[in-house]
């Protein structure tokens, strides 16, 4: 008598989730919008301590916060993968050409359409020119944190991605600043170059700094095991404390603008949605037309459709003030990003190729 055949069950692949904090940024991002409007509401002129702190146009308690923000990404950061470019260069080629040489400015024309055209009956000129000023620093700013995310959301290729990542975070030191500078000028808006310097400097050159030397230093002493699933899962939560104590100093401080235009918020929140999905699938279609991998193609999209909005927020701090509009329309950035890229990670999941 022959044994029965034998079946061999394959065990079904864990579903993959994003994290706890980074689930509910939006409602976090929420309750941060409504503490800081309440504070701002009951405390009224008494804030205003904490914006007169600064030191070269710089808030030190938004500086420090940010920084905190800021510090726990750049750990994140193995620019050794930097060698791994020739592989498959087409991939790393066709990132940049979108975060750089499209994005900023595809955001700075539909900042100016809405902003200055579409919203010219509810917004005075001189306040459009800020909330457009606000979208081109998120628009220059390419995601550099989140985007792991949502590539091991949507099965991209997690080395490629750290490469991809790593060659922005590169080119930001270089040119942040110029296209930056180039568009608000384009804007006629008025911008410190100093500041926009010293914001670089602080927000970004400092943290990498410190990033790549707590790096190795903890990688000889730890080893990379410990270092990628011990330590950094316990960084993560002060990135998104220091940015939700950073969202309540804001909102604290635009309470009483937000509550004269609730409307507001909807209205900076349509162009950014806008400029999110059309960079998405530009950049989508535009990986197939290049024939890239899927695995390289999605998160070459989801990178080019998310913002690196930590050093947004900073920079409008830095430029423009805590109570500015350009302020606001980068936290509004940090508000509709997460339901927005969440939905984008499941057009991929479905159209895998």
């Amino acid at each position: 008598m022959t044994d029965p055949i034998k079946k061999t069950v394959i065990p079904d692949q864990p579903k993959k989730t994003i994290g706890f904090f980074e689930k509910y940024l939006t409602i976090w991002v929420a309750l941060g919008i409504a503490v800081g409007i309440g504070i701002g509401h009951f405390v009224g002129d008494d804030i205003n301590v904490i914006s007169s702190m600064e030191i070269a146009k710089v808030n030190i308690p938004v500086a420090i916060l940010i920084w905190l923000m800021i510090y726990p990404m750049m750990l994140q950061i193995d620019f050794t993968s930097i060698k791994k470019i020739g592989k498959k260069p087409r991939g790393i080629v066709w990132t940049v050409i979108i975060n750089w040489l499209i994005k900023p400015f595809t955001m700075a024309f539909f900042a100016w359409v809405f902003f200055d055209k579409l919203y010219s009956a509810w917004i005075d000129p001189e306040l459009a020119g800020e909330y457009i000023a606000g979208a081109i620093i998120l628009g220059a700013a390419p995601c550099t944190a989140m985007v792991f995310v949502w590539s091991y959301l949507s099965d991209g290729d997690p080395n490629y991605t750290l490469v991809q990542v790593s060659v922005n975070d590169l080119i930001i030191l270089v040119a942040f600043i110029p296209i930056v500078g180039l568009l608000l000028g384009i804007t006629n808006v008025a911008i410190p170059y100093d500041t926009l310097v010293y914001s670089v400097l602080i927000f970004v050159v400092v943290p990498l700094l410190a990033g790549v030397i707590t790096q190795r230093i903890l990688l000889r002493s730890h080893g990379a095991e410990w270092f990628k699933n011990t330590f950094l899962p316990k960084l993560k939560p002060v990135s998104i404390v220091a940015l939700l104590v950073t969202l309540v100093l804001l909102f604290a401080f635009q309470g009483q603008n937000i509550l004269n235009n609730p409307l507001i918020i909807l209205l900076a929140a349509i162009p950014l949605v806008i400029q999110t999905f059309f960079i998405f699938f530009l950049a989508w279609f535009g990986g197939q037309k290049l024939k890239l991998d899927y695995a390289v193609c999605a998160p070459a999209a989801m990178i080019g459709a998310s913002n690196f909005f930590e050093l947004a927020v900073a920079v409008a701090i830095a430029l423009f003030g805590l109570k500015s509009p350009a302020a606001l329309v980068t936290v509004v950035g940090v508000l509709v990003e997460v339901p927005v890229m969440l939905t984008l990670v499941a057009f991929a999941n479905r159209n895998k190729y």
